[in-house]
């Protein structure tokens, strides 16, 4: 069996269990954020979760990258997997992939290209948005001079800036916070650009065929 080919085993095994791994990562942290008791013991068990989903993930992409065989190459052209390694917050976005996945074993039909753009843009903004939240939330929540000092005001700022508003009633003031707005503000533009083009390139295509179907007496030259 070639390497591709164990690589792709692995992963088709793994793709469910690490995509509910991420939500059990993202619920853990909203618990840990969003507690009203810091000293509560229940924290130690949201830690230990943390660490244990991220323990998953650095295992992972260690196998995968042993099974590569790829060596050194194989950081330069997974640089995503990375980056979703270093930044955990990223992870619940897996879940974009685990749905298609899920799709595919029950044998269901997919959606056409343009639908599963729209859809799965709509999955990446909710999970990306509240994710953002938690951790603009938790870095300024409590910082001198910081505007966001609710869950609710991190949330309205998020989808803000998101949908690329910016309506400058709150805005991060912590360099953490500054940081976190601008993946937002790029993740933001390029999830508007995915759905205006795939929507547009829908209609694009819609025309066509109605211009096709359309009877040569009703051309608009007849």
């Amino acid at each position: 069996m070639d390497d591709d080919s164990r690589t792709e085993r692995w992963e088709r095994h793994t793709e469910i269990p690490l995509g509910v791994a991420s939500l059990l990562f993202l619920a853990a942290y909203a618990v840990r954020v969003l507690a009203l008791d810091p000293s509560d013991a229940g924290q130690d068990l949201c830690l230990a979760v943390l660490l244990g989903t991220w323990a998953l993930f650095v295992l992972d992409y260690a196998v995968r990258w042993r099974l590569s065989g790829e060596g050194p190459r194989f950081v330069l052209t997974h640089w995503l997997d990375i980056l979703v390694m270093v930044l955990p917050l990223l992870r619940p976005l897996r879940m974009v992939k685990v749905h298609d996945v899920v799709l595919r074993r029950r044998g269901r039909p997919r959606l056409a290209l343009h639908a599963r753009v729209i859809v799965y843009t709509g999955l990446s903004v909710t999970l990306l948005g509240f994710a953002g939240a938690l951790a603009v939330y938790q870095q300024e929540h409590s910082a001198p001079g910081a505007t966001i000092r609710t869950f609710g005001d991190a949330v309205w700022w998020t989808c803000e800036t998101l949908a690329t508003v910016g309506y400058g009633d709150f805005s991060p003031v912590t360099p953490v916070g500054r940081l976190i707005a601008v993946g937002l503000m790029a993740c933001g533009l390029a999830l508007l650009g995915a759905v205006t083009g795939s929507f547009a390139s829908w209609l694009v295509q819609v025309f066509s065929r109605e211009g096709d179907e359309r009877p040569p007496g009703n051309s608009p030259g007849a």
